[in-house]
């Protein structure tokens, strides 16, 4: 009976070192993988859009995470009534210096310009950005590159009207290859936040924005710290 009961001791190992080892090949097989899928983007005119949406993955950002981060998107629009395609593409790593992290809220096109609004992932970003109030940054396609505009810029026909992309949503949370106009709105119904869902023409009470953060010495503080610093610094001298 005690060798049966040591054979079986030694399986059950067996079977959780097998199981494990499929767990962490099952994890390590999304790092660095893409996640994929098109949308149909209905623009202010009433024409519809595909654009298709690529997404580098790259580890869980936190133990208790369930979704993987994304490393960089890759957007692809074909231009309505042309055979020509443009991109945008945004890499989400914070611990670079230059503007980065924006999440698209809205693509468009107003007598054959495209126009994007976005807003800063996160209040790194945010302050990377300038700290625009509204909080949201717009590019205008011209010379075959997105340049930065100003809100005054943007054509009429684009304030106030609301996301028609989906919006900051987890790359393995969605797990349609297409997403319809409908199907759309209803992966952006639970947006709450006005600055997430529609391109605002008004400046948001400053309570509302992210605190003020400046890079110094390796990481992003409030401008408190760094004057403690500095006088920390002068006492030991």
């Amino acid at each position: 009976m005690s060798n049966q009961n040591g054979k079986m001791k030694q399986l059950a190992k067996l079977v959780m070192i097998l199981m494990l080892g499929a767990s962490m090949s099952a994890c390590a097989g999304l790092i660095g993988h893409t996640a994929s899928w098109e949308e149909e983007v209905q623009l202010h005119d009433g024409r519809k859009i595909i654009v298709k949406v690529k997404d580098n993955l790259g580890g869980y950002p936190a133990i208790e995470s369930r979704e993987h981060s994304t490393i960089d998107e890759t957007i692809t629009f074909k231009l309505p009534d042309e055979n020509r395609e443009i991109e945008w593409k945004m890499g989400y790593r914070d611990d670079l210096l230059e503007p980065n992290s924006l999440n698209l809220i809205r693509f468009d096109v107003v007598n054959g310009v495209p126009y994007i609004a976005t807003y800063p992932a996160g209040c790194i970003a945010y302050n990377k950005w300038g700290r625009p109030n509204p909080p949201q940054v717009l590019f205008k396609y011209e010379g075959e590159q997105w340049k930065r505009i100003a809100l005054a810029d943007l054509p009429l026909e684009l304030f106030n009207t609301n996301a028609n992309v989906i919006v900051g949503r987890p790359a393995s949370s969605l797990l349609k290859s297409f997403y319809t106009v409908e199907g759309v709105d209803a992966a952006n119904h639970d947006i709450y936040a006005p600055e997430f869902r529609t391109i605002l023409r008004e400046a948001v009470p400053v309570n509302q924005l992210c605190p003020e953060w400046v890079y110094f010495e390796g990481s992003w503080v409030t401008p408190s710290v760094i004057e403690s610093e500095k006088r920390y610094r002068q006492l030991i001298q």
